[in-house]
């Protein structure tokens, strides 16, 4: 792209020479995720992607996009931009799994006020890091300059991605019955949801947020509320290769009262025990200094449970088993049973 140059362009505040210094620098980054089923490189007018279907006798290809949402403030205010696109694709990898898919590739989109291409690498870089947790390619992306619409430096980070399950294998939840157990896969935070809600109680236009807070253990309160969101992919995909399961949540925006149900079958309900949740203390904090409602931490915060699963119960043991060997120290945290009232707090 040597001579791929338009000083009236730049002069309108899209720079394209720094957009190939950005292409370039996230290369290193990018490489790290390739995959057998990966065609060609970057920079193409499309990723190319071969899709193995061995072992599926009728494979389904799952899509799921989300985007980071206002946790962006948070890595602005802090300058540090390397960790956000773990978020990016935790909150897109997260959501194929729940439907037993393996994800193959994820796609970025960065839009922003002025192409800072060593800003733009760091972005990539945590995109990157997420696609290696979770199994899958960056294939490909878009960073779009927006001159005039968005300040210099802001930018917001959405992403893509499309995985692939025999559909035989598709979490099924009408095999769910009374009696079943709920596990919970612990949080590492706040994840990416209810970030307005933070911003808004902890005023961190204005928060000192490398301060140490001593609820927080000596951690800052920028710190532990950019900790990335978790990636549950590959411990899930191991337990759902060795146990039954009937159904999985990402708790995400909605909490417990919006995304639990989506996993269950009418006439049954979730009976969650409170007092076995384990609750980080940020969400403590959160409650008091907000001075918000049980019920609204619950149905607009992750509460400390990232994924929740669905297991019969003769299989619990076996399940906590798996995902203990897969890194993830899951506990039971409730039951299912016969009800139309879908999550119960008690």
């Amino acid at each position: 792209m040597s001579d791929s140059y338009s000083a009236s362009y730049a002069a309108a505040g899209v720079d394209i020479t720094a957009g190939y210094r950005a292409v370039e620098l996230m290369k290193r980054h990018v490489a790290r995720t390739m995959t057998s089923g990966v065609v060609g490189d970057i920079g193409g007018f499309g990723g190319l992607f071969e899709l193995d279907t061995a072992g599926m006798e009728r494979p389904v290809l799952v899509s799921g996009t989300d985007g980071v949402g206002t946790k962006l403030r948070l890595a602005q205010l802090m300058d540090q931009h390397d960790t956000i696109g773990i978020d990016c694709v935790a909150m897109c990898v997260n959501d194929v799994v729940c439907c037993g898919a393996k994800p193959l590739f994820f796609l970025d989109y960065i839009a922003c006020g002025k192409n800072t291409p060593e800003k733009i690498a760091a972005i990539v870089s945590g995109v990157a890091e997420g696609c290696v947790q979770a199994g899958c390619a960056l294939i490909g992306g878009e960073t779009a300059e927006h001159p005039g619409m968005m300040a210099e430096d802001d930018y917001d980070l959405a992403g893509f991605t499309v995985g692939a399950v025999d559909r035989a294998k598709i979490i099924d939840k009408s095999r769910m019955a009374a009696g079943d157990v709920l596990l919970a896969l612990p949080s590492s935070g706040v994840h990416s949801n209810g970030f307005s809600l933070v911003r808004r109680v902890f005023d961190v236009e204005n928060a000192d947020l490398g301060k140490p807070v001593a609820e927080l253990g000596g951690r800052g309160l920028g710190e532990t509320l950019l900790t990335p969101t978790r990636i549950y992919v590959k411990p899930l995909l191991a337990l759902m290769d060795r146990v039954e399961v009937r159904g999985v949540s990402h708790i995400t925006g909605g909490g417990f009262y919006e995304n639990i149900p989506r996993s269950i079958p009418q006439g049954l309900s979730a009976r969650i025990d409170k007092s076995a949740l384990r609750v980080p203390p940020i969400f403590d904090l959160l409650a008091g200094v907000g001075r918000i409602p049980e019920r609204d931490m619950f149905n607009t915060f992750n509460m400390g449970v990232g994924m929740s699963v669905v297991v019969p119960a003769d299989q619990a043991d076996k399940a906590l088993a798996v995902l203990r060997e897969n890194g993830e120290d899951a506990y039971v945290m409730g039951e299912i049973v016969s009800g139309e009232e879908k999550v119960v707090l008690c």
